[in-house]
């Protein structure tokens, strides 16, 4: 008998995951997946979340990138998705991997365009969300200047 040969990764959501690991924890290498989203898509499909990727059937895998794209459609709760009240759509929608990265960039460019706080501070690359900068920050401003000494 031909035994099921096993996976060595699997392939979700665009990112591959090793399959010899826990799912619960894998989903986490998914750009815009945390552990609390990666506990909630286990939970909401019923899948044990200590699982191995190996073990997944190819069923379970689309039902899993479905969840992720669509939570809303799974009775998620709407405070779990990363992307409420979208301003040019006004839909609630949760975003996953380079459509994250691509919408990020894209709200950091139209704030730098209104000349918001925020958009000016990310264009001087300043902290945004109102840190200290007298001892942090010194990568951006450059080597920490020192006091010289009366000799």
């Amino acid at each position: 008998m031909a035994e099921k040969q096993m996976q060595q990764i699997v392939r979700i959501a665009g990112v591959d995951i090793d399959a010899s690991k826990p799912l619960g924890h894998q989903l986490t290498n998914i750009r815009g997946v945390g552990t609390s989203y990666a506990n909630l898509i286990c939970n909401i499909l019923g899948i044990s979340k200590l699982k191995k990727g190996s073990e997944l059937s190819d069923e379970e895998i689309k039902r899993i990138e479905k969840a992720l794209s669509n939570p809303e459609e799974f009775g998620a709760p709407s405070w779990m998705i990363n992307r409420r009240k979208d301003p040019e759509s006004g839909a609630d929608m949760h975003l996953i991997g380079n459509d994250l990265k691509f919408t990020q960039d894209n709200d950091i460019k139209t704030m730098r365009k209104i000349r918001s706080y925020k958009g000016i501070r990310h264009s001087s690359r300043l902290p945004v969300r109102g840190q200290k900068t007298k001892s942090n920050f010194r990568s951006n401003k450059g080597k920490a200047m020192g006091v010289k000494r009366k000799k």
